[in-house]
């Protein structure tokens, strides 16, 4: 199993945010995500909100910083590690709009981009942007279609319910002949919607005890779709984690311990076929952080496999 981050600091959600975020900028970014590339993660990952109204703001605060602009940030102070959207809100853009920020990535990273798509979930925001909530499935599903097309072909046409293009060119080309599209939620239509047009899927918050029933069921549709031949990377995001005895509260419901008995309990998630491991790892300052991540890329990871 590959593992990799959301990195702290992008995004700063009451709900996982940790105290020491606060006031955090530009410096504390790039020596994250520098260290995600040196250690070896597959992949360091960015959330998208483009406003958090008000009454909202109660649980999410308004830090989320621009995905596009932090995906193009991140490649120029990486070398290797792969660039993520988890997720980007496809029905918030016209899907031409979405494909050129991806594919100029792509190309300005050497083919690094992993495009990590989903319906969005926050019903004021969509007010906010005059997007359509209520449609936002099916928006999605027609916005992977025409971004699919785009990445793939120079010049491309697509004739679909809410838009239509015709011969439509874009350049710079992306570096990947296929640039992969994972599929995020963890709802039945998200999974039918990984399994029938994505090349990954990402759960939003799948308990461990449902993730086999989730997987069975994706592959099941995907089978059913005619794709049962076709490779999807199946991910899961794990509990909280902190490599070691913590010596402070780090919650009940963190993987704390010995780096053995950690990577123990994470392979059950490869025996559910699951792929790709997202890590989020308790941490009191930055300095504890980055030691985090070095314990696990150098203690937990090599016994994942």
């Amino acid at each position: 199993m590959e593992w990799g981050v959301q990195l702290h600091v992008q995004s700063q959600s009451k709900t996982f945010a940790e105290d020491w975020e606060d006031g955090t900028g530009v410096v504390e970014l790039t020596t994250l995500a520098r260290k995600a590339d040196e250690v070896g993660a597959f992949y360091i990952a960015v959330c998208d909100h483009v406003t958090v109204p008000k009454p909202a703001d109660q649980h999410m605060r308004t830090t989320w910083y621009d995905p596009i602009a932090t995906l193009g940030y991140l490649a120029a102070v990486t070398s290797r590690v792969r660039l993520m959207s988890h997720v980007f809100v496809l029905p918030y853009r016209h899907p031409l709009m979405s494909a050129k920020q991806f594919m100029t990535i792509d190309a300005l990273s050497g083919g690094r981009v992993i495009v990590g798509v989903g319906t969005g979930h926050l019903q004021l925001e969509f007010a906010a942007l005059g997007a359509d909530y209520e449609r936002r499935g099916a928006l999605t599903d027609e916005a992977i279609d025409a971004v699919r097309a785009a990445l793939r072909d120079e010049y491309t046409s697509f004739d679909g319910p809410t838009w239509s293009f015709t011969d439509s060119g874009q350049a710079p080309r992306p570096v990947q002949p296929e640039v992969p599209i994972w599929v995020g939620g963890s709802s039945k239509p998200a999974l039918r919607r990984a399994a029938t047009r994505g090349d990954g899927w990402l759960p939003q918050g799948t308990p461990r005890h449902e993730m086999a029933d989730a997987v069975a069921y994706l592959l099941e549709h995907r089978k059913a779709a005619g794709l049962g031949d076709a490779p999807i990377d199946i991910g899961t995001i794990t509990e909280t984690i902190y490599v070691g005895e913590p010596g402070w509260d780090v919650g009940g419901r963190t993987l704390s311990g010995k780096p053995d008995a950690i990577a123990d309990s994470l392979r059950e998630f490869r025996d559910m076929g699951v792929s790709h491991l997202q890590v989020r790892f308790r941490s009191r300052t930055l300095a504890e952080l980055l030691d985090q991540f070095d314990a696990f890329a150098s203690e937990v990871a090599p016994l994942l496999n």
